[in-house]
């Protein structure tokens, strides 16, 4: 008869415990809320980047080639990786002429073995990288069944298996040190499903996936000081995306390649986790998750993400191969 007091009192602590863990987990919750509504707010107070080593993939050209040298400007040693050496090199040599610091390496980012290799000559001829940024990619612009298999495969190990790899390669030393920065490059497709990039739409939803967990797991080993920043923008001037138009500009432009750094830069000044280009992805992102599929795909239509690839003529860089 006296063990019943005893199971009612230990039943109502345990109702008591969980009770305070979720009014705590709620206030905490609202609490971060109100402090990143004000953070939108506040002037962002810039890192400094002279002592930070940052490697960018995809640096021969494009937004990696921009990034690189906004860094550099900056004062920190960049890491360049890209598959064309020339074009790496030739980015190299600018930031040098301008008084920046750089060293190149070309990687091809759909080999492992070569990205590891090419990993130990980093750490070896420049040291601990503290800021990865998770750059290269490669589209196809083809209707799924119009790829071959290998077009596939070297779509997923560049724009997202190859991901993996420089993780593991360099975040192991930023958690030692709890000091690092992993910027994730990803895109709007990798949000949105796009008519004719279901391999380019699939391969980011992998890459945001991937910064989401990693993310989560750096928080939950107590990595405070190792922070992750993904970048969803609309298509961006840099050439890899020649011929694509918009039929919403005022809404959805083609995005500067100089708004579309500077928009980084903030976002890795403020440790800000997601980046949308431009601002009405959000609200894009939030209807999506609301209203029926029909809704979204008739939004679609009218927005033009339906037929958006019909002018486009392949990536720049590559048509100039040819």
């Amino acid at each position: 008869m006296a063990t019943r007091p005893n199971r009612n009192r230990s039943s109502a602590q345990h109702i008591g415990s969980i009770l305070t863990a979720t009014l705590g987990g709620i206030a905490q919750f609202i609490w971060l809320t109100l402090v990143g509504i004000v953070s939108v707010f506040m002037p962002v107070q810039k890192k400094n980047v002279k002592n930070e080593i940052v490697l960018v993939t995809g640096a021969g050209s494009g937004i990696g080639a921009a990034m690189a040298k906004r860094f550099a400007s900056l004062g920190a040693l960049v890491v360049l990786w890209d598959i064309n050496s020339e074009t790496n090199n030739r980015v190299c040599e600018e930031i040098k002429a301008e008084g920046g610091r750089a060293i190149a390496f070309t990687c091809d980012l759909s080999n492992k073995e070569e990205i590891y290799q090419t990993a130990a000559r980093v750490k070896r001829d420049a040291g601990n990288v503290t800021v990865l940024i998770n750059n290269a990619g490669i589209i196809t612009g083809k209707k799924i069944y119009e790829l071959s298999d290998e077009m596939i495969e070297k779509t997923f190990s560049v724009n997202t298996i190859a991901h993996f790899w420089t993780i593991k390669a360099f975040v192991p030393d930023m958690i030692s040190k709890n000091h690092g920065h992993i910027i994730t490059i990803a895109s709007g497709a990798g949000l949105f499903g796009v008519p004719g990039m279901v391999d380019y739409c699939s391969s980011k939803f992998g890459a945001i996936g991937t910064h989401s967990s990693l993310t989560l797991e750096l928080e939950a080993n107590g990595s405070t000081g190792v922070h992750t920043t993904v970048v969803c923008p609309f298509f961006i001037d840099t050439g890899m995306f020649d011929g694509v138009r918009s039929k919403v500009p005022h809404l959805l432009p083609i995005l500067k390649t100089d708004y579309a750094v500077d928009k980084i830069m903030g976002a890795y000044h403020s440790n800000q986790s997601m980046l949308l280009m431009p601002r009405i992805l959000y609200l894009f992102l939030v209807m999506q998750s609301i209203f029926p599929v029909k809704a979204s795909i008739a939004a679609a239509r009218l927005f033009g993400i339906t037929t958006v690839l019909d002018g486009f003529k392949g990536p720049r860089e590559t048509r100039k191969k040819e």
